[in-house]
């Protein structure tokens, strides 16, 4: 059922269309912000892009010494949408068009709901209130029942979603390449249990525009914006008054948001390439891929390299903190873990196809798809 624009009663009241952000092309994902240190995901979940609202990429989670794999599932084509984990079941969408739900402890399928003919490209889904939301090729943004996968509602954006959406309280915020910022009442028959709370209200954006902007969540109003110097596709990491973020130009930001202006500006003495991944922020280190096949670690506060490593192929996954260790995948096909505190690797998954997708961590096991189409689990 569409349930695409303004209307009154039935399962949804649609939402304010925030026109604020109107850039060439819409952000990758939405942060969160909170002034206190903000918790990464919970032990048992990984809920939503990244994990929390502040899209931290850390997990609460203990993951044992060395992963072994514990299943593959066959997803029929290729995985770049990074997997939500909640109450044992595992959500991802693959370019066949499906949203698939698997039972995390033996990768069998519980249901699989059929978005679009044109595929899931990189929107990842977000889960609360018993609702699981995700964006697809064609622009239209699908909310469907955790227990029966069963469309709630969709709604039809102007232009392709990317954009993973994020739940705060009872809205929904996801971008399109329509050039808008959507907000939209999530609010179903039952109620809605936001992720994370947010503590100040704000949405932070960085696009293809090369603007980061603050976004007020309750109204849809632009509070300030800042220059980036340069496209964005990576999704900005907030914690302690910054946004994290890299760009197109080969640049790492670091911005403070109280002043509004650069805290600092990483780039590789020697290789110049692209940031896409967006960075995880775990024990004062910032942790981020680039496309010069490099791993990096930075001092959160001064932006300079810790270590570095180079894996064979360029680095668009997003890494994942946990447990002292650095998790992520890179287009030579390989899952990478590494020793938080020197960069040492610690071991290496082979997983045969590039791994662009993000991983999720959650009850001691990790996921990740792969482009060849399989979703890997991996644990004890």
């Amino acid at each position: 059922m569409d349930r695409s624009r303004g209307f009154a009663g039935g399962r949804l009241t649609a939402g304010r269309v925030l026109r604020a952000l109107l850039v060439a092309c819409v952000v990758s994902a939405i942060s969160l912000t909170a002034q206190q240190p903000a918790p990464g995901a919970p032990a048992t979940a990984w809920p939503q892009f990244r994990g929390s609202l502040a899209l931290l990429g850390t997990s609460a989670a203990t993951l044992p010494p060395t992963l072994k794999l514990l299943w593959t599932y066959e997803a029929g084509d290729s995985i770049e949408s990074s997997a939500a984990i909640v109450d044992g079941v595992v959500y991802v969408g693959s370019q066949t068009g499906d949203l698939h739900a698997v039972n995390l402890s033996d990768g069998s399928l519980k249901w699989k709901y059929r978005a679009s003919p044109d595929g899931i490209g990189e929107s990842s889904p977000a889960v609360a209130g018993g609702l699981v939301y995700i964006g697809d090729i064609t622009g239209t943004v699908h909310a469907v029942d955790v227990a029966t996968g069963k469309a709630a509602w969709t709604f039809k954006t102007g232009g392709e979603v990317k954009s993973s959406p994020v739940i705060s309280g009872d809205l929904l915020l996801i971008g399109s390449y329509d050039s808008h910022l959507y907000g939209l009442a999530a609010k179903t028959e039952g109620y809605v249990h936001g992720t994370p709370a947010v503590v100040d209200g704000v949405a932070y954006v960085a696009g293809c525009d090369e603007i980061l902007r603050g976004i007020r969540v309750s109204d849809g109003n632009e509070i300030f914006r800042v220059s980036s110097g340069a496209y964005t596709g990576a999704s900005p990491a907030i914690l302690d008054g910054r946004a994290y973020y890299g760009t197109y130009e080969n640049e790492v930001l670091a911005v403070n948001l109280k002043t509004r202006r650069r805290a600092w500006t990483y780039r590789h003495p020697e290789r110049n390439f692209p940031f896409y991944s967006s960075a995880a922020i775990s024990g004062g280190r910032l942790f981020v891929g680039g496309r010069d096949k490099m791993m990096h670690a930075l001092d959160a506060r001064t932006g300079k390299e810790v270590w570095s490593f180079q894996t064979g192929a360029r680095v668009d996954s997003s890494p994942v903190v946990a447990s002292g260790r650095v998790y992520v995948g890179s287009n030579d096909g390989k899952l990478y873990v590494f020793d938080a505190a020197t960069g040492k690797p610690v071991q290496q998954f082979e997983a045969g196809g590039p791994l662009s997708a993000s991983p999720a961590i959650a009850s001691g096991r990790l996921v990740i798809g792969s482009q060849d189409g399989k979703l890997f689990a991996l644990g004890g």
